[in-house]
């Protein structure tokens, strides 16, 4: 899978770019703050989810200068290499989208798209960032957040999942919490119906991690190079049943754990039970240790062992290798695993997008990889050759 062509409208620091790529590894390099991280989150967003940053809608927009309002609309379109052949995509605010109420729209070839599962269906795209070091420190939520991205890959049915199962959620909790403000009783037929639905998308959205995590399993533990080997598990209440009787089963515990649950909740905010309580857990299998307990260098290399081995399965199981997208990626790796990433990507036949504030760090790359610096929101095609030492 490629992008082609890149398109920006008003895009974070970018007011209009528009770049055309024809290489397998494409390079950029700049200072802190010009616009690199800029670009990579503009292809994100040619995949379901929320982008590379999680950044909400209203945040995307670029910020005119001197005083000037904000632009209310942003938009990224791409001629994309997908599955079975090519595509124009396009997704951003217009704006016909109410302010107070924007949503992303997705159009394929210049029709309108019923959601983001189209983009899925089309293109795939993996990424890591430097924030993500602390994917194995902080909360569940991040982790969560990274393998439902690597089950986009798989199905892209899941982020429509995600969605649907967030919204009755939040519809639930405005019921109890009503409830418990005005001490009106929740309309208990609403809360089934509600419930109903959140049984429904949270055994589904548990099944889809559940299932990649037993192929991905495989592909983790051979480890890649000085990668190391990794093995994965899902840590949850709904995990647990779906691992230990028939999803029907595991459905009637929920709706079952919902209902009882409903005065907790109604405090807590938030439902006890369902996949939004479930962790990623991740073991460095040589070491036998959790990944939370290992060294930064040993997080980061646990990562892109993940982030190659889910590539390399989408190879085999989808017939094309998803698109790679790494911020700051070889600042923080020694020469031997740097070399090895470079290796690997191009073994996969992947379409990289790697960014870094060190040109000389790419020079290997040298007449394989299209090469641009980004300066003040302006990039420049160069060749890496002229860093040679």
């Amino acid at each position: 899978m490629a992008v082609q062509r890149l398109v920006l409208t008003d895009f974070r620091c970018y007011a209009s770019l528009r770049l055309n790529i024809d290489a397998p590894l494409i390079t950029l390099t700049g200072a802190n703050g010009a616009g690199k991280t800029n670009l990579l989150e503009a292809i994100s967003f040619l995949v379901p989810g929320r982008g590379l940053r999680a950044a909400r809608l209203t945040d995307i927009a670029r910020r005119g200068g001197d005083g000037a309002e904000p632009v209310q609309r942003w938009g990224v379109a791409a001629t994309v290499d997908g599955l079975d052949g090519v595509y124009e995509v396009g997704t951003g605010v217009s704006d016909e989208v109410p302010v107070e109420n924007p949503r992303r729209a997705v159009r394929i070839n210049g029709a309108p798209a019923r959601g983001q599962a189209a983009l899925g269906e089309r293109l795939s795209a993996l990424w890591l960032t430097p924030d993500m070091q602390r994917l194995f420190t902080e909360g569940a939520s991040g982790r969560r957040r990274f393998l439902d991205r690597l089950v986009f890959g798989f199905d892209p049915a899941h982020a429509g999942r995600l969605k649907a199962f967030e919204r009755a959620m939040r519809e639930r909790s405005s019921l109890l919490q009503r409830e418990a403000t005005n001490g009106d009783a929740a309309d208990p037929a609403w809360l089934d119906v509600l419930e109903e639905t959140i049984v429904e998308k949270g055994v589904a959205i548990a099944a889809a991690r559940i299932a990649l995590i037993d192929r991905l399993n495989p592909a983790c533990a051979m480890g890649i190079g000085p990668f190391p080997s990794a093995s994965l598990a899902l840590d949850g209440v709904l995990d647990g049943w779906l691992n230990t009787m028939p999803a029907v089963e595991a459905e009637d515990q929920y709706r079952a754990a919902l209902v009882a649950s409903r005065g907790v909740d109604q405090i807590g905010r938030s439902a006890v039970i369902g996949p939004q309580k479930s962790d990623f857990a991740v073991t460095h299998i040589l070491k036998n240790v959790p990944a939370g307990q290992c060294s930064t260098g040993e997080q980061k290399a646990l990562l892109i062992s993940i982030v190659l081995a889910n590539a390399r399965l989408q190879s085999l199981e989808r017939g094309a290798v998803p698109i790679l997208l790494l911020d700051e990626i070889a600042a923080h790796l020694d020469e031997g695993r740097r070399e090895a990433l470079f290796a690997e990507i191009q073994a996969l036949g992947a379409q990289a997008w790697m960014t870094g504030t060190d040109p000389s760090l790419f020079v290997p790359l040298s007449g394989t990889a299209q090469h641009f610096t980004v300066a003040n929101a302006e990039v420049t095609e160069q060749s890496l050759g002229a860093y040679a030492a």
